[in-house]
């Protein structure tokens, strides 16, 4: 099992910034790499960016790129998301995902944070 604890989440003005974490503990050697994700209201849940445990592998959704910056501290097992220039479509419920490899498909994720919202305001 594993357990993932985000926070950070908040309100912010349109072109500011927030750091999100993601706290891992319990069989965190099972599953090491880490995903974000967001769901809007009334939209489908969106992957937003993923890292591997080495970090040599990372990948970022469009939407995010240039803007959000995934980094994990291993000795902390945390890890965070930096988020950059946000507008307010970034709006969402911002989770933190644990599964086996990178990937943009929620599915292939086993374990998530109860989520941690983030309102960015125009």
């Amino acid at each position: 099992q594993v357990q993932l604890v985000e926070s950070g989440g908040g309100l912010v003005q349109a072109g500011g910034s927030l750091r999100l974490s993601c706290a891992a503990f319990g069989r965190t050697f099972s599953r090491d790499t880490r995903a974000w994700f967001r769901q809007a209201p009334g939209k489908e849940r969106e992957f937003v960016g993923a890292i591997n445990q080495s970090g040599g592998d990372v990948s970022y959704a469009d939407s995010v790129k240039g803007r959000f910056t995934i980094s994990r501290d291993l000795a902390k097992n945390t890890v965070y998301l930096q988020m950059n220039s946000l507008k307010p479509e970034d709006t969402a419920v911002y989770y933190c995902a644990a599964g086996l490899h990178v990937s943009r498909e929620h599915a292939d994720y086993d374990y998530w944070g109860q989520g941690t919202q983030v309102t960015v305001s125009s």
